[in-house]
């Protein structure tokens, strides 16, 4: 099929989705980092890559993709075994409204290129854009947080590929699913920002069990080529 190649951030959320997967199914690939602070998304040589000059890219199976989510679930789709998404409709769409909450709620809002702008808007109003800055990633992340905690401890039914949808050790059951693969990235940032994790013990605790795989703590934007 070729040589699997990412066009990577080092600190990119969605970048370390796809590292994740790719680790998960064990698919070796090529790192090309893309320095979003240097411009480089921005190029038109990337911009081939991706029209929207974000990362990642993936090209894989002769075809460059782009947009995390969408990779991972043609990931999942290509190369069975892994199970990133449950067999089970249901659970299945649990996994994607987990998912949703981080990728499509989350992710976006608090994200470089937003966040810049918010830090710009409040700068040009007198604003501490600094604080401003915590405030809004308190804000989005916690909040979004918080509704995830609420939403991994009040599912109670079976799914029919015989993986509760809670008391698992990870998001759903007891294996890694795409719902994982989005949380550990957004973790990071929370960390970084400075966002209260106190709160999220359900979180945390699934966290641990995800830093215990080896394709989750190989992915970690610190082991990441710059």
């Amino acid at each position: 099929m070729g040589e699997v190649v990412l066009y990577d951030y080092w600190r990119s959320s969605a970048s370390y989705r796809v590292r994740i997967a790719l680790g998960l199914m064990n698919i070796p690939y090529r790192t090309v980092p893309i320095d979003l602070l240097a411009g480089i998304h921005k190029v038109p040589d990337y911009l081939k890559r991706n029209p929207q000059g974000l990362v990642p890219a993936l090209e894989i199976d002769g075809i460059m993709m782009t947009q995390s989510v969408s990779i991972i679930e043609y990931l999942d789709e290509t190369r069975p075994g892994q199970g990133l998404l449950p067999s089970e409709t249901l659970a299945r769409q649990r996994v994607r409204a987990l998912t949703h909450v981080i990728a499509m709620d989350i992710h976006p809002i608090c994200n470089l290129g937003v966040v810049r702008h918010v830090m710009d808007l409040a700068s040009a109003s007198g604003e501490d854009a600094d604080m401003f800055r915590h405030d809004w990633m308190e804000k989005y992340i916690g909040g979004g947080l918080a509704a995830l905690e609420a939403m991994l401890a009040t599912s109670t039914n079976e799914g029919g590929d015989g993986n509760k949808t809670d008391g698992g050790k990870f998001c759903h059951g007891n294996r890694p699913s795409m719902a994982d693969i989005c949380l550990i990235p957004q973790l990071y940032n929370a960390r970084r920002w400075n966002v209260s994790l106190s709160h999220f013990p359900r979180i945390r605790a699934i966290e641990q069990s995800c830093l215990a795989i080896d394709a989750f703590a190989n992915a970690h934007p610190d082991k990441c080529p710059r």
